[in-house]
Formats: structure tokens, sequence, C-alpha cells
């Protein structure tokens, strides 16, 4: 994962590139989202608002399509709710979210291969695992319910 130098640098490249210019709150947004790691955009607001002027959460969602469109962040529905943002990168990951405590847990795609492959025999049908969210209870709820 880059440094906040190196991201806030890759950010303005990236903006450059589009004829787009660096501003605090863009590069605020984005530092939110590495920080936060798996964060709603009203997560986003409540961490950088105060911090500089005209951030509301329209400015924080105008940011994130941007920074989306610029493939720096991507989002995943881990719930009924709101999106939930997260910085790109070139390894995906799976989502297990509790239904009882909310804990959300990373693990690598390839968890899936058998269940991709068996998919794709019976369907034809190819399943992106690559930022997928899958619900059910985590361990130490099911330890302190049993």
């Amino acid at each position: 994962m880059p440094t906040e130098a190196e991201a806030e640098t890759e950010l303005a490249a990236v903006l450059r590139s589009r004829g787009l210019r660096m501003t605090a709150q863009r590069q605020l947004v984005l530092e939110a989202v590495r920080a936060l790691g798996h964060a709603t955009p009203e997560r986003i607001h409540e961490r950088i608002r105060g911090q500089v002027e005209g951030v509301n959460i329209t400015t924080v969602y105008r940011t994130l399509d941007l920074l989306e469109e610029l493939q720096l962040v991507s989002h995943t529905h881990l719930s009924h709710g709101a999106p939930t943002y997260h910085l790109s990168g070139d390894r995906g990951h799976a989502h297990l979210v509790c239904h009882r405590c909310g804990r959300i847990t990373e693990v690598d795609p390839s968890l899936f291969a058998n269940a991709r492959k068996e998919v794709a025999d019976a369907t034809g049908f190819v399943m992106d695992v690559g930022h997928v969210a899958l619900f059910g209870t985590c361990s130490e709820c099911l330890e302190k319910h049993a």
C-alpha cells in the first residue's frame, strides 16, 4: 500500500492527466478512505468535516464518484445502506459480513475457486469474486451464542 505522500503524488498525477486539479477536498477524501479501510460516505464526511471549508456530504459523494472513475477507490455494498468505499488495488478481496456484530473480514477470492468453477461448469456464468460481500455469522458471534 502506498504511503500518504505517494498516494498524494499519484492522485495529483492522475488528476493532471485528466485536466483536473488537486484540491484539498479530493486529497482529504482519499486520505480518509485509506485511513478508514472500509468506509461509507457518511463516515468519511465525519472524519474530514471541519478540516477544510466547503466539505459537505454532497462534496464527499461527488469526490468518491470521481475517485472511482479514476480507479483510485472502489465500492462494495456490504448492507442495505450506503456503499462502502476502499482503495482500489490489484488484489481483489471478498468481504465476509457478520449479521450479528457487523464485523467485516476480508478474504482472498481464491477461497471461492471451487464454487466459481462449479457455477461456470453448470451455467456458463463466470463469477467475479474480487469484491463480493457474503453475509453470515462470524466465529466470535457463534461462540457467544453457542
